[in-house]
């Protein structure tokens, strides 16, 4: 609580453009997703619809939408999860750059029409697993070979619009977009060694699915390829908010 009334505090005293970030676990924080996105010039405008924070009315003064991940599911019945569901639809009716992670990318999917489950023969992705780029995603961008995953669920039957970008092994739907401007990874680019650390520690434990990696790959995985995915991060981020006139100002002030 103390950490999302810190960044509402901090909202309120800055002018850059925002980019409105929908977290589902309020202590868990945005790891490198907020940094990355302050370097780029934007400000930060902390929701928490777990909370009773309502979602805004209209994007007019966001320059973009970030849905974080959480360990609830799509299906459940809780009112705010179909109501933030819904909520996307104005993200994408306004046109405005739209990123999903996770939890997140499983929204954009169901608001998109796809459907999202678990595997018939109990398989999850906790760990790192390699990453199959598909061609248009190849032209796209530059991908990472490896990423990290912590979900029991996955997102199948996109609609003939979206595009998929990238697959894996256990769940078909890695990376996908809509349009040039709403973006999905399943997986997690932004998590620091600590929130893993945290996220095996509190949770991994108490998992006992098919596909789960016992906690010291997590923990190899990340030194082997947490700095690749983070550098890829970035640059995707880049890729879909663009950078705002409040960094460039603050670039040629600094030449």
């Amino acid at each position: 609580m103390f950490f999302v009334e810190q960044y509402l505090d901090h909202k309120q005293k800055d002018n850059k453009p925002k980019i409105a970030i929908v977290l589902h676990r309020p202590s868990g924080g945005m790891g490198y997703l907020g940094s990355f996105l302050q370097q780029s010039g934007f400000a930060l405008d902390i929701y928490c619809p777990i909370l009773g924070q309502k979602l805004p009315d209209t994007l007019e003064h966001h320059a973009g939408v970030v849905i974080l991940g959480g360990p609830m599911s799509v299906n459940d019945r809780d009112a705010y999860i179909s109501e933030e569901i819904d909520w996307i639809s104005l993200s994408l009716k306004e046109n405005k750059p739209f990123l999903g992670i996770c939890l997140g990318a499983q929204m954009l999917a169901r608001n998109l029409g796809g459907c999202v489950e678990a595997r018939r023969d109990g398989y999850v992705e906790v760990g790192w697993y390699p990453l199959q780029v598909m061609p248009q995603g190849e032209t796209m961008m530059d991908w990472p070979k490896v990423v990290y995953h912590f979900h029991n669920e996955g997102i199948y039957d996109l609609p003939k619009d979206v595009i998929l970008l990238a697959t894996g092994q256990t769940y078909p739907v890695q990376a996908f977009c809509y349009g040039d401007k709403a973006w999905g990874l399943q997986f997690h680019p932004e998590l620091t060694r600590m929130m893993i650390r945290n996220l095996v520690m509190h949770l991994a434990k108490n998992l006992t699915q098919k596909g789960v990696q016992p906690a010291f790959m997590h923990f190899e995985g990340y030194s082997m390829y947490g700095q690749t995915l983070h550098k890829w991060f970035k640059n995707a981020l880049q890729r879909i908010f663009g950078a705002s006139s409040a960094f460039y100002t603050e670039v040629e002030s600094h030449n």
